[in-house]
């Protein structure tokens, strides 16, 4: 018998980032939706540690994607300052959450088998649910993490759930909205840190050249 799951019970949270790069794909994508946020990220912490999607692997090589574990302080994020974003929360049980976490671990033991699902990004435009096994876009991934857990917001299969999706559901509260590296959560010094090796880098090309 199942049992039916009371606000008491959600005692524990996960989040999802939605952002919006402003890369040339990400721009290509929003042609098509015009949604503000066109990447979703499963985030297991409010201060960005833990946060996995599928996306680039290489900053500079978009065609190279898979499943990531996105390192907000030296990723992909970094090559691009501008980055915007929303920050949703979702109250879960302790079950939920870690049923979450263990098949995020799955998918890293096994990352070299995911691919991205490109040919769903059609589906999604269409209205069809499209893709290979093993393959998976952001929103798709972020939404079947969820599901499999036992944590379910759609009628329909993970390969239509957009970023939007996540935006307009009521479940969702949103604790941030705005620059991301911006973000008062974020480890200042470790962004500092980075700034300063950035700089330093730039200096060493200018000197080369």
């Amino acid at each position: 018998m199942t049992k039916l799951i009371t606000k008491d019970d959600l005692t524990d949270h996960i989040y999802v980032l939605l952002s919006d790069t402003g890369t040339l794909f990400t721009r290509i994508i929003k042609g098509f939706t015009g949604a503000p946020y066109n990447h979703a990220s499963l985030v297991m912490d409010d201060e960005l540690e833990q946060v996995y999607s599928f996306g680039r692997k290489q900053a500079n090589n978009p065609f190279n994607a898979g499943f990531v574990k996105e390192d907000i302080y030296e990723g992909t994020f970094r090559h691009y300052q501008n980055t915007s974003c929303v920050l949703l929360q979702i109250a879960v049980t302790a079950q939920q959450r870690k049923a979450v976490i263990e098949l995020v671990q799955e998918f890293e033991k096994k990352k070299y088998k995911y691919r991205y699902n490109l040919i769903g990004l059609v589906g999604v435009l269409c209205n069809m649910d499209m893709g290979l096994p093993n393959s998976f876009f952001c929103s798709q991934f972020v939404a079947e993490a969820l599901r499999r857990s036992g944590i379910s917001f759609w009628n329909r299969p993970s390969t239509l759930v957009t970023p939007h999706d996540f935006l307009m559901n009521e479940p969702f509260r949103v604790v941030y909205e705005g620059y991301l590296y911006d973000y008062p959560k974020l480890d200042r010094h470790r962004l500092a840190q980075h700034k300063k090796q950035h700089f330093s880098a730039l200096l060493l090309r200018k000197r080369v050249v």
